[in-house]
């Protein structure tokens, strides 16, 4: 189902309305170092489900996304003052794992690199082919 331009651009102005209330406005101190990575509204405009990445332990995660599920009243309330539609989205909170994924990946690319360079390679331990050197006198 292909999504509709209002959707996106609803879930542009949540993420930075968020980011924005989430940075300035939330005192609890369980929220740790939290960014919003995507926002996706359902099509009739009234869910939205916000992905959030939070850099720590599990631990950390559990308690960010626990403190934001927990205030997702009060941060729908903040939605409805600084939006001018009709209906504010009711927020759901999940936390995204795709930069964790990434920084794996990298990981895991690096280590095959790092094992790939200090491997002998196959050109190097083969005996060198003797290339035809040409060398011109001064007479030519």
């Amino acid at each position: 189902m292909a999504k509709n331009w209002r959707q996106d651009q609803l879930g542009e102005v949540i993420t930075h309305e968020l980011s924005d209330l989430i940075r300035m406005r939330m005192k609890d101190p369980r929220i740790g170092f939290a960014s919003i990575t995507d926002v996706e509204v359902s099509s009739d405009l009234r869910h939205a489900k916000v992905f959030v990445s939070v850099m720590g332990d599990e631990q950390e995660r559990r308690a960010t996304l626990s403190a934001l599920s927990h205030a997702a009243g009060f941060l729908r309330h903040e939605l409805a003052q600084r939006l001018t539609i009709r209906y504010t989205p009711e927020i759901s909170f999940r936390l995204d794992e795709s930069i964790a994924r990434g920084v794996h990946l990298l990981d895991l690319i690096n280590q095959v690199n790092a094992s790939d360079a200090n491997r002998p390679d196959s050109a190097e331990t083969a005996a060198p082919a003797k290339e035809a050197v040409t060398t011109r006198s001064a007479d030519e």
